[in-house]
């Protein structure tokens, strides 16, 4: 062969073609080499901007959470202030609770107009805040601090709405970093009296934006609305520079439109050169609407693609002695290579997103187990485990009045969409049942809440339930959800619940759900789950079914009764069994309930103070109302803060009493009784007036005039705040309201 290929080929021709192949040869490895680079740093791009906006995305979804924690809890105490106008006294308290029930604030003020109370002087502004881990109080208006001319003041004030400030060192105030959260106060005319105000430290946030990098040199930078920076590696430019002022000798002019759009609230990238010549990619976006705040990822274009570089050196080594052979592999590798990483940002961006949702699910479900340790007549057990990710299941429960209130649900499919009406479904139960105990009437304004704007049809199955724990009454209403098993305390009697058979919640507005109600026999056992039990498939797609949650529960019970924890493990163990290996194919929920009054701790101690009191159906009267209370206060040695809230709690449910117990022009009295046990305080309130329960009443509308409200209704809601628990109950033609209060608590107010 080589002999033909030397008679036909001349030996110039020959040298000229070897070259040409070299060339070509060459050319494709340059080609393939430039290719593999194009889609290499197009990928690593790809990839740095993906961990960019979710970098930026934790980042918001944490300093939202913050901050709407904040606004929610002066929004909720705002009523508080508004109705205690007249005792400017009280505002202490107030501000006190909203520090003590909220781990993100440092401080907290009443500051009203000037003159608002003229035996106060010109500036009374009460003010609580957090030092070395105690509270302390004082008065915050003086002539070296004015407030009136502050932001935190004057922008609410002006605006009528909340308002956070601009972060500030608050010499004379708080004495730190911070920025505030600002609410103003009308009276009963409407007029703006004064601003309720929550100060939230500024040094978590310099801890939360520098807690992580998403490369080493990288770094992220804070901005306030005005462009103060709030956080950067450089500790000397925090509170002292804009950005506007630190880039201001840059020559990149790029870096000015990034300031521009982040002032604006505006989100995007872009690349800019600093005073050194050096490349650098930002990646900014605002992190909250109400605040302004906005933050940008600064990333180093050396440090992002160093690897790369050093990958195209060895990569063009080896494909030269390779040539086309491994010219072509190479091609092929780069290839499949651009593929798997464009997969595998995707998937890490899927699945830290996914995470991310996931833990926040877990954190709204109940965790503690068990959750009431000092509560003998109860004990509860649940579990959650959802077939992805996220899931749509839920379940939820907590003890108001000396009644357990609980509920279970389903949302119809699967996966995000199901997982945020999820958490929209269990906020709205523990919104709801803080001041509603019907569980008809909470499952309607549940469903109205959802199917309100509902696009997406979405649904939720859901059972709702709430015992007295005191006389075993659970009153419960079902909305399409698998009926619960209630089992006794032998076993001997396992069956379903009966249940009405109304619609899910949010499918239209205004239906009428049903109550129903039953006597819970001491040691039984309510056992909820959602259909992801029954409904379970093994290899062969048959379903566990109702038979074998039947016959599961038997043999849990067979030797003795099981508690909570355990009877949901052998639940959860039988259906393991049963499927096998298949996939999950549904998400799966069951809580236990054992309630027991028999266990309950039995006090035996004889009260230490007893007073009683007896007043006609007068409101006049009440006066010697609060002399009797001031009376036992003092003989329990209470402090002032506490009497004056049970002077308030008293006088409240004294009042519904003789506005509703007796019709209009009904003369009637009513007994106070007050004694005080260990350290319980209990004060029992009867009449023999017509049948009323206050802890029944419909909610206040705390957002309407005073002139507007009915009467009663928020009075019977600031009893539930100040005591620790509220019960009614009807007793030989009597209407008899009990509530206690436990001498420790003197600063528990939820007001």
């Amino acid at each position: 062969m080589k002999d033909i290929l030397k008679r036909l080929i001349p030996d110039s021709l020959r040298s000229k073609s070897s070259l040409a192949i070299i060339v070509m040869a060459a050319a494709l490895v340059e080609l393939t080499s430039a290719v593999q680079l194009f889609y290499a740093k197009k990928g690593i791009q790809d990839e740095v901007e993906h961990r960019a906006e979710s970098e930026l995305r934790a980042k918001s979804l944490e300093i939202q959470n913050v901050m709407n924690v904040v606004k929610v809890a002066v929004e909720n105490m705002a009523w508080a202030v508004e109705q205690r106008l007249a005792q400017p006294d009280s505002m202490v308290a107030i501000t006190q609770k909203l520090l003590a029930d909220n781990e993100y604030i440092v401080g907290s003020a009443v500051a009203f107009e000037p003159y608002y109370y003229k035996s106060k002087g010109r500036q009374f502004s009460p003010y609580t805040y957090k030092h070395e881990g105690t509270m302390t109080s004082k008065q915050l208006g003086t002539d070296q601090y004015d407030y009136h001319n502050m932001e935190w003041y004057t922008a609410p004030m002006q605006s009528g709405q909340g308002h956070w400030s601009e972060p500030y060192f608050d010499e004379g105030g708080g004495e730190m970093m911070m920025s505030t959260y600002s609410l103003p106060i009308h009276d009963a005319t409407g007029r703006s009296v004064a601003v309720f105000t929550a100060d939230v430290s500024l040094d978590w946030l310099s801890q939360l934006i520098n807690a992580r990098r998403i490369y080493p040199s990288s770094y992220n930078i804070l901005l306030s609305r005005t462009g103060q920076i709030m956080a950067c590696p450089v500790e000397s430019l925090v509170m002292r520079q804009t950005i506007a002022q630190v880039t201001a000798d840059m020559k990149d002019t790029t870096v000015r439109h990034i300031n521009q759009q982040m002032m604006a609230g505006k989100s995007g990238q872009a690349t800019i050169r600093n005073s050194k010549g050096d490349k650098n990619y930002v990646f900014y976006a605002q992190m909250d609407g109400t605040t302004g705040w906005s933050m940008a990822v600064v990333c180093s274009h050396r440090e992002i693609f160093h690897g790369l570089r050093w990958m195209a050196i060895n990569i063009f080594v080896l494909m030269l002695l390779g040539l086309v052979p491994m010219g072509f592999i190479i091609w092929r590798a780069a290839r499949n290579a651009k593929r798997l990483q464009t997969v595998n940002a995707e998937k890490e961006r899927i699945a830290s997103e996914l995470h991310i949702a996931s833990e926040i699910q877990k954190a709204m479900l109940p965790k503690t187990f068990p959750p009431y340790p000092d509560c003998d007549k109860i004990e509860i057990f649940g579990k959650l485990t959802p077939a992805k990710a996220v899931g749509g299941d839920l379940y939820d429960f907590y003890i108001r009045d000396e009644k357990l209130f609980y509920c279970i649900g389903d949302v119809s499919g699967k996966g995000v969409p199901a997982s945020l009406v999820m958490a929209v479904t269990r906020a709205l139960f523990r919104t709801i049942t803080t001041h509603e105990s019907q569980p008809e009437r909470i499952v309607s304004r549940l469903s109205d809440t959802i199917a309100e704007d509902n696009e997406m049809n979405m649904f939720v199955t859901l059972f709702v339930g709430v015992i007295d724990l005191n006389t075993g009454c659970m009153s419960y209403c079902n909305a399409g959800h698998d009926a619960p098993l209630l089992i006794s305390k032998d076993g001997q009697h396992i069956g379903l619940l009966p249940v009405d058979s109304n619609i899910p919640a949010g499918i239209m507005q205004g239906w009428e759900f049903s109550r129903q109600e039953t006597i819970i026999n001491d040691g039984s056992t309510i056992f909820l789950y959602t259909d992801g039990l029954t409904e379970a498939e093994n290899t062969i797609h048959a379903q566990f079914g109702d038979q074998r949650v039947l016959d599961t529960a038997r043999a849990a019970f067979a030797h003795e009764q099981p508690r909570p924890r355990l009877f949901v493990e052998k639940m959860t163990d039988a259906v393991q069994a049963f499927v096998g290996q298949a996939e999950q194919s549904d998400d799966l929920t069951m809580m236990a309930i054992l309630y027991d009054r028999k266990n309950q701790k039995v006090e035996g101690q004889e009260p230490s103070i007893q007073r009683a009191l007896t007043l006609p159906n007068d409101i006049a009267t009440i006066p010697q109302l609060h002399d009797f209370i001031d009376t036992v206060a003092a003989e329990a040695h209470l402090d002032d803060s506490l009497a004056m809230s049970l002077n308030l709690a008293i006088e409240e449910a004294v009042v519904n009493v003789m506005n509703y117990a007796y019709p209009q022009d009904t003369m009637g009295t009513v007994n106070v009784v007050a004694s005080v046990v260990g350290d319980w305080l209990q004060f029992v309130i009867s009449d023999t007036g017509q049948p009323f329960d206050p802890t029944q009443q419909a909610d206040a509308d705390i957002t309407s005039s005073a002139e507007k409200r009915p009467i009663g209704g928020l009075g019977i809601f600031l009893v539930r705040q100040i005591m620790d628990t509220v019960n009614y109950k009807r007793s030989d033609g009597k209407n008899i309201l009990t509530l206690r209060k436990k001498k420790q608590n003197n600063t528990d107010y939820d007001f």
